[in-house]
């Protein structure tokens, strides 16, 4: 079972793109079937290093953002006088 499950859909837009791209740089002529067989052989493969490196990438972009946050919260704070006890 693959990581990444595609909609019909998205593959009906990638599939010319997998088509193009073989054509283009490897002067090779793939039909619909065999774009699609390869668009599921890279996603069985290869997909979990790339929702693995997304979660990365979107783990890092939290932090960036939850640290911005907690500096704005410090930011808001109002001063209170000090008393001695």
């Amino acid at each position: 079972m693959p990581i990444i499950n595609f909609s019909k859909e998205e593959k009906e837009q990638m599939i010319p793109l997998i088509q193009k791209y073989l054509k283009e740089e490897l002067d090779c002529e793939a039909g619909s079937f065999d774009a699609e067989f390869l668009l599921d052989f890279f996603t069985q493969e290869m997909g979990g290093f790339i929702y693995n490196r997304a979660l990365i990438d979107v783990h890092a972009l939290l932090n960036s953002r939850l640290e911005s946050m907690s500096e704005s919260i410090y930011e808001l704070e109002k001063p209170v006088p000090f008393e001695k006890a």
